[in-house]
């Protein structure tokens, strides 16, 4: 289920169903680095301003999916515009910042990116862009991410399925938005 919060700013409403908390698993691979799966968390705030603040954190998954070691973590803001497209800054922990534009799929919450502008400090790796793919299927927040380098053509690096993190919070919310006249025994509920 998709809400969307009284304050949101206007603007951010097609962005509407990327807010929140997300967990979920993924594979990475990519020439030059560990083939693994993943463990995430993702996280979509808004404070009322015209953008979402963006978290994620990754870590190598052993085989009976234990975590292991950090793997990325990325920070950054999304805004979208009336013309339905997308900017994206972003900074991420091995000294990478990236500008992505892109833009929503008409008609279903799906976010294509791709990078305009790359920044990279003395210790970072080697990286010239990159796109992503983010798309919400039955209520499920899934992505793509591909990559490239000087010695690397574009390539799919990183993926992964995430699930809606619910909250206490969120089970009070929803059952003090119930109605009244519920049936007492639940099942006329459903006929």
């Amino acid at each position: 289920m998709i809400e969307i919060p009284s304050d949101l700013h206007k603007e951010l409403v097609p962005l509407a169903f990327l807010l929140g908390n997300w967990a979920g698993a993924g594979v990475h691979d990519f020439p030059g680095s560990e083939k693994c799966n993943f463990g995430q968390e993702v996280t979509f705030t808004h404070d009322g301003r015209d953008f979402l603040e963006y978290q994620s954190h990754t870590w190598v998954l052993d085989n009976d999916g234990n975590k292991v070691r950090p793997l990325e973590s990325e920070h950054g803001f999304w805004r979208v515009d009336a013309d339905r497209k997308v900017e994206v800054t972003m900074v991420r922990n091995d000294g990478v910042v990236e500008i992505w534009y892109g833009e929503l799929a008409d008609k279903k919450p799906q976010i294509d990116l791709v990078t305009d502008a790359v920044a990279r400090t003395a210790a970072s790796g080697p990286y010239t862009g990159g796109k992503r793919l983010y798309g919400y299927v039955n209520s499920d927040l899934m992505w793509v991410g591909e990559k490239q380098t000087p010695d690397v053509e574009l390539r799919p690096y990183m993926s992964a399925h995430l699930k809606k993190v619910v909250t206490p919070e969120d089970v009070e919310r929803w059952a003090k938005a119930l109605p009244d006249d519920m049936p007492d025994d639940g099942i006329a509920f459903f006929k």
